[in-house]
């Protein structure tokens, strides 16, 4: 029997719709939600993120800034325009599109963003308070899979859940937030010694390591719930379409949920930043 979709499309756009009444809300109060997203460079990848995510605040009635650098910028104009917009009431959510090129520490360009505009979760403070179990901004992505578990009647507490991947925007946080919800946790990575051995305990499994196809259905519980946070694109010889971490076509035969790809987290991912800046600015109109 085959699993259960996780659609991701359909979930983000029933959010989306309910975030328009907090925006109008907002609006009512003399508060447009406002975000401001920098990107250094012409990375392809980068550039459709950034337009993705600008369209998506004009969409839902949000004020959105994107600022532009060339490439070969100095991270002093960057920090610069980071303290500048900490300062400016207008702009509730600030976000530093990563990666950036290879002249700027990232981790000094994240931390320079003010805690309450951090809508990515990434600034230390916020990770702090994250790993308290009392966030103030969740990271978007691992925010986006716990909405699709919510939605989905999935109760994590006393479950066996295993994350593979231990990046700082999926991997870490998307662990965190299984823990407080009560499930017992195992991080692995692809270097992990017997990584089936692992997976194969996994009520729920959560695979964001960036490697196509790299889950196979040997490595599946039967019956479990496969999150897939992976988006990769195949060279041209194998059709050049994109795929997730997981391979689908055959791990949907074993789960009984199965995140698609496209169509499952990744819409959810711009949808929760637009969570997080509409949440910044609500706690600024307080």
């Amino acid at each position: 029997m085959s699993a259960q979709l996780m659609d991701g499309k359909a979930l983000a756009e029933e959010l989306r719709a309910g975030f328009k009444a907090r925006v109008a809300a907002l609006e009512a109060r003399g508060h447009r939600p406002g975000l401001a997203v920098i990107l250094v460079g012409e990375d392809p990848a980068s550039m459709v993120y950034v337009r993705n995510k600008v369209n998506a605040c004009e969409a839902g009635g949000m004020l959105s800034r994107k600022i532009v650098y060339p490439a070969d910028t100095a991270p002093e104009t960057v920090l610069a325009k980071i303290a500048e917009l900490n300062a400016d009431p207008g702009i509730h959510g600030i976000l530093v599109q990563l990666p950036l090129p290879r002249q700027f520490d990232e981790e000094s360009v994240l931390e320079a963003i003010a805690p309450e505009k951090d809508v990515d979760g990434f600034h230390a403070e916020n990770v702090g308070a994250l790993a308290q179990g009392n966030p103030r901004f969740i990271p978007c992505t691992p925010y986006g899979v716990m909405k699709m578990l919510e939605k989905n009647g999935i109760d994590l507490m006393g479950k066996e859940a295993v994350v593979i991947g231990r990046s700082n925007i999926v991997g870490k946080p998307m662990a965190l937030l299984l823990i407080n919800a009560g499930a017992t946790v195992t991080v692995c990575n692809s270097k992990t010694k017997d990584l089936a051995a692992h997976t194969r305990r996994a009520d729920v499994l959560v695979a964001a390591v960036g490697k196509p196809r790299f889950i196979t259905a040997d490595m599946v519980k039967p019956g479990a719930v496969v999150i897939d946070v992976g988006i990769n694109r195949l060279p041209p010889e194998d059709g050049g379409k994109l795929c997730g971490d997981v391979d689908f076509a055959a791990v949907k035969d074993i789960a009984a949920l199965i995140t698609p790809v496209p169509g499952g987290v990744g819409p959810m991912t711009i949808t929760m930043l637009l969570a997080n800046t509409i949440e910044a600015a609500e706690r600024e109109a307080k």
